[in-house]
């Protein structure tokens, strides 16, 4: 387990609750995104604020954290590969377990538990996990976008009335190089 930097923007404080159940703070606060804080095709910038709403909450086990986060998206549709920028807004819930009581109860490691390591909580794992499950899978500039011409690529969207001759079958293309008489 890496050892966290309480000075990390994602990296929370909770010894001012005291291992108390039923104590609480809010804390609001504005943080830098981390990398790949999304999809291949539409992340968070890295660097862009976070805007984060959180409630810590001190129970039995733990530190539950409820909480929001929004930002502002970039990426490209998946059709026309226009650009798209656009806002996100995710809520989540999560149950960091005390790091001593885990050891106590001489529980196995387990990758699926959020552990508090010396009363700090690092979010960044959460905040990933919702952002990535709020994300469309193949987002579009537009729920109708008509993406690109195969032939040539041209953007369908901006030439609406864009045709292309047909294709001739290649088994009758000998036959385009006779030549017709006009009279027929």
């Amino acid at each position: 387990m890496k050892h966290l930097d309480p000075r990390a923007p994602l990296v929370l404080d909770t010894r001012e609750l005291g291992r108390r159940p039923g104590s609480q703070r809010q804390v609001s606060r504005s943080v830098p995104a981390p990398a790949d804080l999304g999809i291949e095709v539409l992340s968070v910038p890295e660097g862009a604020p976070v805007e984060l709403d959180l409630r810590l909450e001190a129970v039995m086990e733990g530190v539950l954290v409820t909480g929001s986060a929004k930002a502002g998206l970039e990426g490209e549709c998946v059709r026309c590969l226009e650009p798209i920028r656009d806002e996100i807004a995710v809520t989540f819930q999560e149950l960091f377990v005390y790091d001593d009581i885990r050891d106590a109860e001489g529980a196995e490691e387990d990758d699926e538990v959020s552990m508090l390591q010396d009363d700090l909580l690092d979010l960044e794992t959460v905040l990933r996990d919702a952002v990535v499950l709020a994300l469309p899978f193949q987002p579009l500039c537009q729920d109708d976008c008509p993406g690109l011409c195969p032939e040539c690529g041209a953007r369908l969207a901006d030439e609406p009335d864009h045709t292309h001759e047909a294709a001739i079958d290649p088994r009758w293309a000998e036959l385009t190089k006779l030549e017709q008489d006009p009279t027929d």
